[in-house]
Formats: structure tokens, C-alpha cells, sequence
């Protein structure tokens, strides 16, 4: 019941985030004793501050509220931004990763470290072991931004930032020609 209760609220819980001016990352709805518990992550390019989550709190309880029909009974609404631990699923989370260290477990092969650049289409770049790379987003299993407590090299930087166009940005360019 709860999945399909999801899938009902999800189209809702999207326009009311959307409506804020963010990004719906993900919604679960669970049973917790005889209310539903409605948790609802949110994300943006600029982060989600505690007032962002405040203002998207009331605007999804609205919204919410206006549609208590769906839901049918009484719930807790829990809003948050994606933790640290996240994995990196879609090219948004890649893109908003940019520059940070990330452990990249590959389909197949073992898991490695690289730092993350311009985020396409298909692929993104990647520095790891001193070399850029395009790593195709259907070859990771997995990737998880790493905890850093200091900034990242100026050399590793300026290398993600003088290429920063992906391999599947230049197929495009050569398709337009």
C-alpha cells in the first residue's frame, strides 16, 4: 500500500516542489502506527538550506492538505535535502558533484577514486590516477562523493576546467556539422 500510495502523491509532492523552486529527489511513504509518513527529499544547484526546507515543508502540506482525499488518512510529512551518502543516480547528481572526490564503483572492475568535472549527456569526466577520463553513467554501480577536510588540488581543478566539454558533448558537435 505504501508504494502505491507514493506513486499516487508523487505527481502532487512534484508540483508542490517543483512549484518551490526545487528539484523532488526522491518520496517514500511508509506506515508508521496509524499515520502514514510521508518523507520527501528535495535538492537544487545552489543547495537547500533549513529556510528552503521550511518553505517547501509548507508548500507540500498545502498541497497536501488540498488533496487529503489521496492520502486518506492522517500523516507526518518529514522534508529534507539529500544526506553526504547519497548516490550519485542521475546526471543532476553528477553535476552538482562537480569538483568533488567521488568513489566510482564500475559495472565491472574494482572501485577507484576521481574527482569530478562536466557532467553530459552520457558520461561524465572524471580525473582519476593523474588522467581525465569519460566515464559512461550505464558503467557505474555505484558512486558516492568522498568526505574531504581540505580543498582540492588547484591542479586538479584547473585540469577538469580547460577540457571540460565530455565525449558525448562532441559527438553532438560533430552530428550538428
Amino acid at each position: 500500500m505504501p508504494n502505491e500510495l507514493a506513486s499516487r502523491l508523487e505527481p502532487i509532492v512534484a508540483e508542490a516542489v517543483t512549484t518551490a523552486g526545487f528539484d523532488l529527489d526522491s518520496l517514500e511513504v511508509q506506515q508508521a502506527g496509524r499515520r502514514q509518513l510521508v518523507k520527501v527529499v528535495v535538492d537544487s544547484d545552489d543547495g537547500v538550506g533549513l529556510d528552503e526546507v521550511a518553505e517547501v515543508s509548507r508548500t507540500v502540506s498545502a498541497a497536501l492538505d488540498e488533496n487529503e482525499h489521496v492520502l486518506a488518512s492522517a500523516y507526518t510529512l518529514e522534508v529534507t535535502s539529500p544526506g553526504l551518502d547519497r548516490p550519485l543516480t542521475q546526471r543532476r547528481h553528477w553535476r552538482r558533484a562537480r569538483f568533488r572526490l567521488v568513489k566510482i564503483t564500475p559495472v565491472e572492475g574494482s572501485a577507484y577514486l576521481g574527482r569530478v568535472g562536466h557532467a553530459g549527456e552520457k558520461s561524465v569526466r572524471v580525473l582519476a590516477d593523474g588522467r581525465i577520463k569519460d566515464v559512461h553513467y550505464q558503467s557505474v554501480a555505484k558512486a558516492v562523493v568522498e568526505v574531504e577536510f581540505k580543498q582540492p588540488p588547484a591542479e586538479d581543478l584547473k585540469a577538469l576546467t580547460d577540457d571540460s566539454a565530455g565525449e558525448d558533448d562532441k559527438d553532438k558537435k560533430e552530428e550538428s556539422k
